[in-house]
């Protein structure tokens, strides 16, 4: 059958096309006129007081320097690390440390800076080595270098993570070839490893900065004072207690210019990371394939995996057990199941959202590659990564502005912490699904075309067994950010009904450590067995497997 005969994927092709173009007038149109009508409602808008008010200019300056030095530590310490994992393919604990790594994409903030402040705070675990080293109080924990510890215990394991798959991406063949003409470590490095993470590194720094620029709970928890206060901070003030729209605005406008810039320059550059754990091919075992695994590159890389062990492992093992330490307080805490439930309900919501706007989005983009309108296609797919960089504060109040004729208390505010959720958790979604929507080959549309497999019996039998395990991964990744949100429910949820997270911070604030403890344990819980129950469920073998 010639090129230009052949059938399209879909046969609803124009309902598919509908749907992508009704996405992509919610996600721009409600993110861009939120911002709209932020500004709007501001009286007066003044550029010049970013770097007239000194108070600005020291916000902005505190904001790109933590930024910029998280990001680099980040980055550049998960070099080292993704090197040892991927010269280790087998030693004991090995895969524990990886699925801990990819703990570290959903959990929850609080629970690491509960567990962070279970180790590293005046009275954690590591606080007397600190006073036996230093003679001086262990209070490193807040202000910037607490902010930039926290910032790199969440991103360390996740560039790290990514950059080791793309290293078990490199053919066998290559690794053979080096083994046979015995190249030196500099050489594996120079013509292997490096060209494969520099690929990379532009839309990873750019992800990582991205999320050191738009911290919030990190740094309104370990900042310390005004002097460590970030853009999304001094914007969550302005809303929430000084009602000053035009500095929030003004805010709101540099964090989004300054993110969306730095995203302008590495969308032309490298490859997109995977967010699919388990995405590499993996590499043959033995020693012939990796010269450079022996001498003192053992010892070499025991140190790197000995640091990330005691940079993610501690922080979680202290939610746990200081968790079961307050399990005795359970039954009396009678707030906590309801705010459980209230978190899983929103949750739910929150994530069923995303994967729908995420499918209909990449679906869409799809079907007018298909039609030959590549721009459209990829300003239809670019369409989802718009709400990265803007502010999740920005989003919340400018809908609130827009709806608040017909908003009302209670369950309204509840709504749209749902819908913002939904929107803040669509760039992860489409980062999974992204590789399972393209359509099928030339010889499988030829074959269900004589055999008369369309419409519903083609989704069922040809679409969704390719799909079923990344949609599962995108919803588990959209309901685990959403469980674990506190910026917007901390603008319009209410203290007398919270969620998980703003009663884990209630508690925190109130000291009530045992309570805090028992809170951590089940947000975490939740956490795991959401994904996990997922990913279950997404890994069972239907009754007639595809096999590409």
């Amino acid at each position: 059958m010639p090129a230009a005969a052949r059938p399209p994927t879909w046969r609803a092709s124009p309902l598919v096309l509908a749907g992508g173009l009704l996405a992509l007038a919610a996600v721009a149109g409600l993110g861009l006129a939120s911002l709209a009508a932020l500004l709007w409602q501001a009286p007066a808008l003044s550029v010049g007081d970013l770097w007239r008010e000194p108070w600005l200019a020291g916000i902005l300056r505190f904001t790109l320097w933590q930024a910029t030095l998280s990001t680099g530590l980040s980055v550049g310490l998960a070099i080292p690390v993704a090197l040892a994992l991927a010269r280790r393919p087998r030693f004991p604990g090995r895969r524990l440390l990886l699925r801990a790594m990819e703990l570290s994409l959903v959990i929850p903030t609080l629970i690491a800076l509960f567990g962070l402040v279970a180790v590293h705070g005046r009275q954690g675990w590591a606080a007397p080595l600190w006073e036996w080293l230093t003679a001086t109080r262990a209070d490193y924990l807040y202000g910037l270098s607490g902010i930039v510890l926290a910032h790199v215990f969440y991103n360390l394991p996740l560039s790290a993570r990514l950059m080791l798959q793309a290293l078990e991406t490199a053919p066998a063949a290559h690794w053979r070839l080096t083994a046979q003409l015995g190249l030196s470590r500099g050489a594996i490095w120079r013509t292997l490893e490096w060209p494969r993470l520099r690929a990379l590194l532009p839309r990873l720094g750019a992800l990582v900065f991205t999320l050191c620029f738009t911290s919030f709970a990190i740094v309104m928890t370990l900042g310390g004072g005004p002097r460590s206060t970030t853009l999304e901070v001094a914007l969550y003030q302005a809303l929430k207690f000084d009602h000053d729209l035009a500095l929030a605005a003004l805010l709101a406008l540099t964090q989004l210019t300054l993110c969306l810039s730095l995203w302008l320059v590495a969308l032309t550059r490298g490859g997109t990371p995977r967010l699919v754990p388990d995405a590499g091919s993996g590499l043959p075992g033995g020693r012939w394939w990796r010269r450079d695994a022996l001498g003192l590159s053992r010892l070499h890389d025991a140190l790197w995996l000995l640091g990330l062990t005691l940079l993610l492992v501690p922080p979680l093992a202290a939610v746990t057990l200081a968790g079961f330490y307050g399990l005795p307080e359970l039954p009396g805490r009678g707030s906590l199941w309801p705010a459980a439930l209230r978190s899983l309900a929103m949750a739910l919501g929150a994530g069923g959202l995303s994967l729908l706007l995420a499918l209909a989005l990449l679906a869409g983009a799809e079907a007018l590659r298909r039609r030959g309108s590549r721009l459209a296609a990829l300003v239809m797919e670019g369409s989802g990564q718009l709400i990265l960089v803007i502010p999740a504060l920005v989003l919340g109040t400018g809908l609130f502005l827009l709806l608040r004729p017909s908003l009302g208390a209670g369950w309204h505010g509840y709504a749209l912490v749902v819908l913002v959720n939904g929107f803040m958790a669509l760039p992860f979604a489409m980062q999974v699904l992204r590789g399972a929507i393209p359509g099928l080959s030339a010889p499988e549309e030829r074959l269900a075309e004589q055999f008369g497999i369309h419409g519903r019996a083609r989704l069922r039998w040809l679409v969704w067994p390719r799909l079923r395990r990344p949609a599962a991964l995108a919803l588990a990744y959209a309901m685990t950010l959403s469980l674990g949100d506190f910026s917007v429910i901390a603008l319009f949820g209410s203290p007398a009904a919270p969620t998980l997270p703003m009663l884990l911070f209630q508690q925190l604030g109130g000291y009530r450590w045992q309570g805090a403890a028992a809170t951590a344990l089940v947000l975490l819980l939740a956490v795991v067995l959401v994904f996990s129950l997922l990913d279950a469920l997404s890994r069972r073998r239907p009754r007639y497997p595809f096999r590409p």
